[in-house]
């Protein structure tokens, strides 16, 4: 893929002197790991001499690691490089003032302010002359005209706090998502060999030389050759793109890459090259070669799971993909992010185009009225020299219509959104939740089923044996070893020591008393637990024969359901022990061993007499039962790869009961669900009586329920045509009432994930989470909205595909997801219902005021201040309300849930009706009622009048009320509940009130205020607090009996989007409506894409932190794998109807799914990955157990 270039040729030989130690380049070993299969084995026998010779010229034990000296670590890091590859810079400062500085509608204020100012300073000879028409000041005030400069000096001022303000907003959001990706970067961990002990390394620590562990479901952090390898079969599409998995052999192809996926089997590897030598960081530093892309690509390269941000793999096809999409998005509009932006997106639109009409009729009824009134009414002439004069009050209209403009758009609206988020995933991180794509958080809160995995979510992930049926005995509790033949009891230890990954052991307790640690696979630690409490030592027998001396190893994977491991006897001939789910293992078997430890006949009565009398006995106490068996080989070699010839004719040893309690949390949090509207499923590799059993124990069934409890295969086969199709109608008749899906392979998940969410039963669109950590769950999570991998458990793979990680594995961590979900559209609403309020009240003020009195009540500069409050600071103030339980109370709003109800539009109007009535009594009756001069019809640059001043005074203070009032949305009576549990929200209207008070004292003339006296104050005070009891008097008032209240901001109706969106890939609404009307610049939208741009920060540096990006240009897209392409790149289509009841689904428009369901596939059999929901509890960073899950399955 590279050339070693002839600038890199010298730099190696300078190199060389270094590099004598070893016995090989940074050169050497790239272009030896540029070689594939054959020609790979040809070079390392020929040129090194096999790979223990190339382990002895890295100065390397195969068997024992490096020795971990410091010296000699840092040694290796000078000469092959580190493992990581260098990130992108953050933006400056500097960068995102100018980025902020690109709203369209501040540079339109820029621009008047600057002309403003320049007439400011024109004094036109004419100015004295009467014919201009004008109120001429007086001379007295003189010296304030001098002072015109001010309004165009303050507009400027203000206009540099706006965007001082946004940029330190998305700085410190920037500054913080690098923190929280740096956090993860070093929790970023992989198994090496040091000095004989199995660590687990960061990441970034792995040097040239390092023997690292491998196991099914891990992402390889560096490039390396296998040294020993069971059964190793590897996912290298990111890399190749083929779909296919390689196996990996040290005869056939022993090169590893990195960023490639480990789908099946366990090994060991010498690392051979890291960082940027590696094939992935090599494609990496081609693609920074050429500085314009740098950019793009490097925003992709940011950073991805277990290549820990150090080094991510890339598909050299995907590399040709993102070039075509990315030529291909400069041309369309960019895919809807989440159902709440496309919402806010199409408010902001609307109000917009309202706020550019109310702004353009203000303006022209200025400019004609000034006309008339000077020229038709009173007929004087035109003169040139009064044209000046006659701009400044041109300039002073625009401004005007300016400021309504930048009233009327709720540009912190964004603001509102990306503050609520980044507060949200921030404390998310508290509850256990690591968010990787921000929109996750906000669609949880709309979650109407969740379909969980069992083991390590809903149970506690602690493997024990508390049954065994041992020689025709059924052991309630378990047998001392006294009570079993001396041979049998061998057979037990023999067949659970050697036949489980080494990598699975108990650990002594960390802390006195406490429970001996379980490390790796969680099935095979309770095995090893029963080999100890038989009195029986497995590390013994583990010594005796190590890894190296396995002569085959089968390892689990889901469609095996079963573990088998081959050795060879000492007196000749082979014997292989197996175990795996008891249904499967029995009925391969068709010998026993009785009480004497003889072998007798086990026939097929014999079987079902036992699954009747033993297995589902223990299966309905919620028991996983697990088949010991072997089979021994006397007459020369068998062929091995045929797995069904070999795996049959076994003999049972044992047949054991494997408990996992149920988190004592998980009930509680089960009814909170059900009582938020939520269906909880749980999907599981048990047989069905055990996942009944525990289902019943979690409150997911309840007796005298309507409810289905099926296995894989009789789901199969009833949503099944005759061509093994699935068909969306039959799966509808079923899903409603599933609540446990047994037996179930990953295809099965994700076939019941996708009828869900394409299910068109009912008037809402279902919206799915799902919770997984096998390989084979990357489909499912990824077509769920929200998919879920578990951070202990889970694989890599799993974790990239994911959109949150629950941290803890634990399934009441979902459920507090649901609540900051909840809590973050509730916060938006919040903050809509305030400002939509302010923008109400100040766009009517200005445009009537403007129309009478040719001069808005609300100058620009205080304009500029109401809207820094009233978006900036509410926003922060709205947004950062804490959840409480009271939102799990509710059912879910439903996609299409419009995001003003009817509630918040009776509190919108109604207390604009208050304010504007306070308002206009000011303006028209306000010098009577305080006995002022009015400050209507003032001349231009006169000095500001207490008049003014008292209406701006109480317009501010009935929006700070208005903010306390807004903190309830649905109509509760007490607005201060809990208020003094948000510090932020106090500050906030502490600190706006003080700064009200300065203003309006010492703003003078650039906020266009004089001072107030004590009396005045409290005028304004009490009207201020009027709001709280008006808001009162409206909570009064029932919604039902407002019909003609209209809701607003839907989501986007099935029909509008498929007549829009005829021939786009991806779909915006926003953009449609854009076309509608052709309006292309005002401040919200603009707002909305600077915001969007930090969320994109937030998530290139959120994914880089958490694991990897979900987006199409990951680097190393999981999903560009052929066998996961489920192609997500249209937008989720809501009904219109906005029933909360049922939240049932259309289909996601255009969703192709190119993985067929079930045993369509030609992978589903490959994906050796530990399957499915019971299986959780794989520890992703220890367990490399080939049997890796066998949990799953059983």
């Amino acid at each position: 893929m590279t050339n070693p270039t002839e600038h890199a040729l010298p730099a190696n030989s300078m190199v060389e002197s270094r590099e004598g130690d070893f016995g090989c380049t940074v050169m050497d070993l790239r272009k030896l790991m540029e070689l594939r299969s054959t020609d790979g084995v040809d070079q390392i026998n020929v040129h090194y001499g096999g790979v223990m010779n190339l382990c002895s010229r890295l100065k390397t034990n195969p068997v024992e690691g490096l020795s971990g000296n410091p010296a000699d670590l840092e040694k290796r890091k000078q000469v092959f490089g580190q493992n990581l590859i260098p990130p992108k810079k953050p933006k400056t400062f500097l960068e995102l003032v100018w980025e902020a500085l690109q709203d369209v509608t501040l540079i339109i204020l820029e621009i008047a302010a600057i002309i403003s100012l320049v007439l400011s300073f024109y004094r036109p000879p004419g100015e004295e002359n009467k014919q201009c028409g004008l109120p001429v000041s007086s001379p007295e005030d003189e010296g304030e005209a001098e002072a015109g400069w001010i309004e165009g000096a303050a507009i400027l001022f203000s206009v540099i706090i706006v965007v001082l303000v946004t940029a330190f907003n998305d700085w410190s959001k920037e500054k913080q998502f690098r923190g929280l990706q740096n956090r993860i970067e070093k929790e970023q961990k992989f198994a090496v060999i040091r000095n004989g002990h199995i660590i687990q390394l960061p990441v970034a620590e792995i040097v040239v030389g390092d023997i690292a562990q491998i196991k099914y479901g891990d992402l390889l952090p560096a490039d390396g050759i296998l040294i020993q390898g069971n059964d190793l079969k590897i996912d290298e599409s990111s890399l190749t793109g083929e779909s296919d998995h390689v196996k990996k052999s040290l005869e056939r192809d022993p090169m590893l890459l990195s960023g490639t996926h480990v789908m099946e089997g366990s090994g060991r590897m010498v690392v051979t090259a890291v960082g940027i030598n590696s094939q992935t960081g090599i494609i990496f530093t081609l693609l920074g070669a050429n500085e314009g892309e740098e950019e793009e690509k490097k925003k992709k390269a940011k950073t991805q799971d277990g290549v820990a941000l150090e080094i991510q793999p890339l598909n050299s096809q995907e590399g040709i993909d993102n070039e075509e999409k990315e030529k291909k998005a400069a041309k369309l509009p960019k895919k809807e992010k989440s159902v709440l932006q496309g919402k806010l997106t199409r408010l902001a639109v609307q109000i917009g185009k309202a706020g550019l009409i109310m702004s353009a009729i203000t303006v022209l009824i200025l400019i004609l009225y000034f006309v008339i009134d000077n020229f038709v009414i009173h007929r004087r002439p035109w003169l040139s020299e009064c044209t000046p004069i006659y701009i400044q009050y041109f300039v002073k209209f625009f401004i005007i219509g300016i400021t309504v403009l930048v009233v009327a758009v709720p540009e912190g609206l964004p603001l509102a959104v990306t503050i609520s988020l980044a507060y949200s995933v921030k404390k998310m991180m508290k509850d256990n939740n690591l968010v990787r794509h921000l929109d996750a958080c906000e669609t949880m809160g709309n979650a109407t089923a969740i379909c969980s995995d069992k083991t390590g979510t809903l149970t506690m992930n602690r493997m024990t044996v508390v049954q065994a049926y041992i020689g025709d005995t059924h052991y309630h509790q378990l047998p001392s070893p006294d009570v079993l033949v001396p041979k049998v009891l061998d057979l037990i230890v023999n067949g659970i020591s050697i036949n489980s990954a080494y990598t699975s052991k108990i650990m002594p307790p960390e802390k006195e008393g406490g429970l001996p640690r379980q490390v790796g696979n969680k099935t095979e630690c309770a095995l090893l637990g029963f080999v100890t409490d038989l009195k029986q030592d497995y590390h013994a027998v583990r010594n005796e024969v190590p890894e190296e001396k396995l002569y085959k190893v089968y390892t689990f994977n889901s469609v095996r359901k079963s573990m088998s491991t081959v050795i060879e006897k000492p007196s000749g001939g082979y014997r292989m022990y197996s175990k795996g789910a008891s249904e499967i293992i029995l009925r391969k078997c068709n010998r026993i061993l009785d009480k004497r430890g003889e072998v007798v006949p086990f026939k097929n009565k014999d079987r079902d007499e036992m699954v009747r009398t033993v297995i589902e006995p223990m299966a309905s106490e919620g028991l996983r039962t697990i088949c010991i068996a072997y089979r021994d080989f006397n007459d020369g070699e068998p062929p091995w790869d045929n797995e069904s010839e070999i795996l049959t004719e076994l003999t049972c040893i044992a047949v054991v009961g494997i408990e996992d309690p149920v988190r004592p949390e998980v009930p509680e949090a089960i009814a909170k669900c059900k009582r938020a509207g939520i269906t909880v499923r749980m999907v599981t590799g048990d047989n069905i009586n055990t996942a009944r059993a525990i289902a019943t124990k979690c409150g997911i069934v309840t007796p005298g329920d309507d409810f289905l409890c099926l296995e894989g295969k009789e789901f199969n086969r009833l949503i099944r045509n005759e061509k093994g199709e699935v068909e969306q109608e039959k799966l509808d008749k079923i899903w409603p009432k599933l609540r446990v899906l047994a037996r179930s392979s990953p295809t099965d998940k994700h076939t019941l994930v996708k009828g869900i969410i394409d299910s068109t039963v009912g008037e809402q669109r279902q919206v799915v989470a799902v919770t997984g950590d096998g390989t084979n769950d990357g489909p499912a999570l990824k077509k769920a909205d929200v998919g879920f991998a578990m951070g202990i458990a889970g694989t890599d793979v799993a974790k990239e595909a994911s959109d949150i990680i629950l941290t803890d594995d634990n399934f009441t961590s979902i459920v507090k997801a649901v609540m900051w979900g909840r809590n973050v559209y509730d916060s938006i609403s919040k903050f809509l219902q305030f400002q939509l309020t302010v923008n109400v009240v100040a766009v009517i003020v200005a445009f009537t005021g403007a129309c009478i009195t040719q001069d808005s009540p609300l100058k620009a500069v205080q304009m500029l201040w109401v809207n820094l409050i009233m978006d900036t600071f509410a926003s922060l103030a709205l947004a950062t309300e804490p959840p409480t339980e009271s939102l799990l109370k509710r059912r879910p709003y439903g996609r299409n849930k419009p995001l003003i109800s009817r509630t918040m539009m009776k509190n919108i109007l109604g207390h604009a009706v208050y304010q504007l009535t306070v308002i206009f009594f000011l303006v028209f009756a306000g010098e009577k009622f305080f006995d002022i001069d009015s400050g209507r019809k003032a001349p231009l640059h006169s000095p500001p009048s207490q008049h003014y001043t008292i209406i701006f005074n109480t317009f501010v203070l009935m929006q700070l009320f208005n903010e306390i009032n807004s903190r309830k949305i649905h109509g509760e009576r007490n607005v201060f509940a809990g208020i003094f549990r948000n510090l932020i929200f106090c500050s906030v209207v502490l600190g706006t009130f003080i700064s009200q008070i300065i203003i309006v004292e010492f703003g003078g003339k650039p906020f266009s205020c004089t001072k107030l006296t004590l009396s005045q104050w409290f005028w304004c005070l009490f009207i201020g607090i009027g709001e709280l009891l008006w808001g009162q008097v409206i909570s009064t008032i029932p919604t039902q009996s407002l019909k003609f209240l209209k809701e607003a901001g839907h989501g986007t109706t099935k029909e509008e989007i498929t007549k829009d969106a005829e021939g786009l890939d991806e779909i915006d609404h926003a953009e449609m409506e854009l076309r509608r009307g052709q309006i292309l610049w005002f401040r919200g939208l603009n707002r909305i894409q600077t915001q969007i741009k930090v969320v994109k920060a937030f998530h290139s540096s959120l994914h880089e932190s958490i694991q990897k990006p979900k987006n199409q240009n990951s680097i190393h897209n999981f999903m560009t794998h052929p066998e996961f392409a489920i192609d997500e790149e249209v937008p989720r289509t809501p009904l219109l109807d906005e029933h909360e009841e049922e939240n049932l689904e259309v289909p996601k428009a255009g969703t192709r799914v190119l993985l067929l369901d079930g045993e369509v596939t030609p992978y589903a059999n490959k994906n050796n990955n530990a399957v499915d929901c019971s299986q959780v509890q794989i520890i992703a960073s220890h367990s490399d157990s080939p049997l890796h899950s066998l949990e799953t399955s059983v």
